[in-house]
């Protein structure tokens, strides 16, 4: 999906000293036990497989089926999670349907739940806050999802600060409702936050830890009953966050927890008639859903996100170094990565492209600042470089070679950070557009070029596209930016010098526009648009007006 581009942060607030306390290497010196888990990342192999099991109905449950997942870097059989089939969602499918439609807690229900919830926000933001619980956390998301540890410790620093943002009274203030004055004596309206009752959430394998555990707490908060089901693929990460969520106070029955395939949930979405479907993934699942689910869904799908370099060029190892890790930090496995990079005329006369090359250039296997790639195939990546360089004026910038000297299975992909260069009237054209923006969820990225007076062909490109995710502007030119930004809809949109696409912290909306089913993800706003609906209860209690008759009928 997003987050971190540094630990700029960090560095702010205590130097480089502060990356050492959190370095990999330093913290393998912690001999630790933590209650919670029941693995330990550095000891998950082929030789010792992680279980991961189901929770249902407040119980740890396991599974006639075991699915066993490789692991992304050697092909190894390391992971045996307990898959629910078909003939085993009867349990799921009763959780959800003796959850009422509304909810656990509201404003005139269990109003005691919003302070336990802020409670166990307060125990959990703590123990991700310890470096040996964060460490443990970022070390099992690198196994599952590989990516640098920076990548990883960032995705657990975000969680836990999110954590911190909803101790307390906050979960309580997400439930704000307000009053108006009726027309009478008496007479008032309230607005009210409720909630939807029975859940469901689908969440994907890029960020194994915050973008489940973002949703499901703001599902929880606003008085939900969530069954949570994660990719496969990484799903020991949330399994043992939720353990750590119950040692801090939250009752087991409060969320369930499935493995399945995609077929399985399907068929305990149309059985079990969830209120409300959070779905983070591909548009095509997202698209089925929205049908199948009769529109009772919020969505936050792909994301063919673009940067526009504008006339002003300032600061080149700068914007070099954002772009760098826009287009290809996690291997270019986020929502928000940045996908097509229009250059102004200005910018391709300066030393941007080999700089881009040599910071590509830098990436490595080693330390997973280029790694697997666990949706789509080498050969499907190198197919789809191809069909893009028989476009007339189209040419390699750097790249387009699978990395070498790896175990990395088959069944993923394995190619040098690649970017491809396609001119601004050919991405026009009627038949290269659909190619062009198709997007690739891996280290890969369409460059072109325009020229002043063709800012309006910029922006027509960007009117055609479907996903209206992630967006930058990099300028400090105030009319540039404001013509862009009017003529343009993405959701989370960055502008300025030092803008980016990736790298969303907590502290800001995150999430699509353009389309009533987005969701959003982190802030309150986010939390009260996916989580609760308006309800609105008008008190009218009289006095009646004195000598007051019964009237004729109208």
């Amino acid at each position: 999906m997003y987050r971190l581009l540094g630990f700029r942060h960090l560095k702010n607030r205590g130097g480089d000293a502060s990356l050492d306390l959190f370095s990999s290497s330093n913290l393998s010196r912690f001999v630790h036990s933590l209650p919670f888990a029941t693995v330990k990342a550095e000891e998950i192999s082929g030789s010792w497989p992680a279980e991961v099991l189901n929770l249902v109905q407040g119980n740890w449950t396991s599974s006639s089926s075991w699915n066993t997942i490789p692991d992304p870097l050697n092909g190894e059989s390391f992971i045996k999670v307990a898959e629910v089939d078909e003939k085993g969602i009867q349990p799921f499918v009763e959780s959800l349907s003796q959850c009422p439609k509304h909810g656990l807690h509201n404003p005139f229900k269990a109003p005691e739940r919003y302070l336990m919830l802020g409670d166990v926000s307060i125990k959990a933001a703590n123990k991700l806050s310890l470096p040996e619980v964060s460490d443990f956390f970022a070390k099992l998301i690198q196994r599952v999802s590989p990516k640098s540890y920076q990548q990883a410790f960032g995705e657990v620093y975000v969680t836990q600060k999110f954590l911190e943002n909803f101790c307390g009274d906050q979960v309580r203030f997400l439930a704000r409702s307000f009053a108006v004055p009726g027309n009478h004596l008496g007479q008032q309206s309230h607005g009210f936050r409720w909630p939807y009752g029975p859940v469901t959430i689908i969440t994907p394998f890029n960020f194994p830890l915050e973008i489940p555990l973002l949703q499901l707490m703001g599902a929880l908060y606003m008085g939900n009953k969530p069954l949570l089901k994660v990719d496969s693929k990484v799903c020991v990460v949330m399994e043992q966050m939720l353990r750590l969520l119950h040692e801090c106070g939250l009752p087991l029955e409060d969320v369930d927890f499935i493995n399945s395939d995609g077929h399985t949930m399907n068929k305990i979405l149309l059985e079990a008639k969830p209120r409300m479907t959070l779905f983070t993934g591909s548009s095509r699942v997202a698209e089925k859903l929205a049908v199948d689910l009769k529109g009772r869904v919020k969505l936050e799908d792909a994301g063919f996100d673009w940067k526009i370099l504008g006339p002003d060029v300032h600061e080149e190892d700068y914007v070099a170094w954002v772009c760098d890790q826009d287009a290809y930090a996690c291997s270019g496995q986020k929502c928000s990565a940045q996908s097509l990079l229009f250059m102004h005329e200005n910018w391709s006369k300066s030393s941007l492209i080999d700089k881009l090359t040599g910071l590509a250039a830098r990436r490595k296997l080693d330390d997973l600042t280029i790694g697997p790639v666990l949706t789509v195939t080498t050969e499907a990546m190198l197919d789809h470089m191809n069909k893009l360089l028989e476009i007339k004026g189209s040419k390699l910038l750097f790249g387009g070679e699978a990395l070498q000297n790896h175990n990395i299975p088959a069944v993923y992909g394995a190619i040098k950070p690649t970017a491809v260069f396609i001119p601004l009237e050919e991405i026009l054209n009627e038949n290269n557009y659909e190619l062009v923006t198709k997007e690739i969820f891996g280290p890969f990225q369409i460059v072109t070029e325009y020229k002043h007076n063709q800012l309006s062909l910029v922006l027509n490109v960007l009117e055609r596209m479907h996903a209206h995710l992630t967006a930058a502007v990099v300028s400090n030119d105030p009319l540039f930016l404001q013509d862009v930004i009017g003529n343009s809809v993405n959701g989370t949109t960055y502008v300025g010098l030092r803008a980016r696409t990736t790298g969303a912290p907590q502290n800001h909306w995150f999430g699509p526009a353009g389309d009533p089913r987005g969701a959003g993800i982190g802030t309150p706003e986010a939390i009260r648009l996916v989580w609760s609906c308006h309800r609105e209860v008008i008190y009218d209690i009289g006095p009646l007006p004195q000598n007051w008759r019964t009237p004729q009928p109208t």
